[in-house]
C-alpha cells in the first residue's frame, strides 16, 4: 500500500511490530511491519523525537475483551492496528501459527478477508487501544 513504509532491505527498520494478513488461497499468516523513523520536532517546546511516517486512520477506539473470552474464526472487520494495554490475548492465524501478545504489543490487522484468525483472553480481561485504518 502506498501509505506502508517497507525496510529497504538494507538498513535495519526503526520499529518492527506484528503483523496479521491474508494471502491469495485466503489463509492467515504472521509477518512484520516495518517503519524507518526520522528525528522530528513532534512536540515543541519538547526534545526531537524519531517519528515514521503516517498512516491515514479513520478513528480509534478502546477495546475490553472480558476474561475467559474466545472469538471464533474470524477476519478482521476492518484493517487496524491494535496495541495491548492491559491483560494477554492470544491470537492464531489460520495457518496455526500462534501468538501471545501482552501489554505494550503492537500488531497490525490486515486479515480482512479469508478463513481469519482465533482469538482468546489469556490473562484476566484485556484492554485494547484499536486504530481503525483508512482503506
Amino acid at each position: 500500500m502506498a501509505d506502508e513504509i517497507q525496510s529497504d532491505g538494507g538498513a535495519v527498520p526503526d520499529v518492527v511490530i506484528a503483523r496479521l494478513y491474508t494471502d491469495e488461497a485466503g489463509e492467515s499468516h504472521f509477518g512484520t511491519r516495518e517503519w524507518n523513523a526520522t528525528e522530528t520536532d513532534f512536540a515543541p517546546p519538547a526534545p526531537p523525537v524519531e517519528v515514521t511516517e503516517p498512516i491515514a486512520a479513520e478513528r480509534a477506539l478502546m477495546l475490553r475483551i472480558p476474561a475467559g473470552w474466545y472469538g471464533d474464526p474470524h477476519p478482521a472487520p476492518r484493517r487496524q492496528l491494535m496495541v495491548v494495554v492491559a491483560g494477554s490475548v492470544e491470537t492464531i492465524a489460520s495457518d496455526g501459527e500462534a501468538r501471545l501478545f501482552i501489554p505494550g504489543s503492537a500488531i497490525l490487522l490486515e486479515d480482512t478477508t479469508g478463513q481469519g484468525h482465533t482469538s482468546r483472553a489469556v490473562d484476566g480481561e484485556v484492554l485494547i487501544a484499536v486504530v481503525q485504518l483508512s482503506d
